[in-house]
């Protein structure tokens, strides 16, 4: 569908990470006059998940995912690339899962049904961030991660042991892409990002000086720019960015 044929401004959703919600965005400043709207991870299958996210507007939109959001939008994408208007993707692997991260899945899960869902937010706090958090830093994710809560937490595991390769999906792009990866990002390292902005054609991809994994809260302005570039090719109806910042 070209953007002719649209009706008004193309809306954004927008899909966070796992123990994420919308309070992830929250310090991001979205395009004026776009609607935004917001998908949570409650179904224990990507592929249901990626049917929230096709469910959430009619009509193409750009998909804004982060981590294991991300992994959901490159699911959207081979189901439905013609709603797919434009992508920005961070912190994200487009790789099949290892062994080890079934094993540490299920070590979480089985804290979680032991009541302990507290300890599993201990261990992934950590992977979040550039070094050691700031106090505040660490009060705000577990804040979020406490209202996400054990039964979506369970869910979002479950979830992420459905992955597959997503390589042959994001070569099926044919829209403007932007990839965010954070230099310091343990859990998403630069290398996972090069992946995917090799896959997608005409991907630009942005790699975020001392930035760690939660790159809305540490990298709020990048996101934002990132978000106004694509949705300014989207409505020229550009295959790609322009190779120019």
């Amino acid at each position: 569908m070209r953007r002719g044929d649209r009706a008004g401004a193309l809306p954004l959703v927008v899909v966070p990470g796992m123990l994420c919600d919308a309070s992830l965005w929250s310090d991001v400043d979205f395009p004026a006059g776009h609607d935004v709207h917001h998908v949570p991870l409650t179904e224990p299958d990507i592929g249901a998940l990626a049917e929230d996210v096709l469910a959430a507007v009619p009509g193409p939109f750009v998909l804004v995912g982060l981590s294991l959001g991300a992994i959901v939008g490159f699911e959207a994408l081979r189901r439905a690339p013609e709603r797919i208007a434009g992508l920005c993707v961070m912190s994200a692997n487009a790789g099949a899962p290892r062994p080890e991260q079934y094993a540490a899945w299920r070590a979480m899960d089985g804290l979680i049904d032991a009541g302990r869902f507290a300890d599993v937010v201990e261990q992934t706090l950590p992977d979040m961030f550039p070094g050691r958090p700031s106090p505040e830093a660490a009060r705000r994710y577990r804040r979020m991660a406490q209202s996400v809560g054990p039964d979506a937490a369970r869910a979002q595991l479950a979830a992420q042991a459905t992955r597959t390769d997503a390589s042959a999906a994001l070569r099926t792009a044919r829209c403007p892409a932007v990839v965010l990866s954070g230099t310091r990002d343990s859990l998403c390292p630069p290398t996972f990002h090069r992946t995917i902005a090799r896959a997608v054609p005409g991907a630009r991809l942005r790699e975020l000086s001392d930035a760690g994994h939660l790159l809305p809260w540490q990298r709020p302005d990048a996101v934002a720019t990132a978000l106004r570039a694509v949705l300014a090719a989207a409505e020229r109806d550009e295959p790609a960015l322009s190779t120019t910042p």
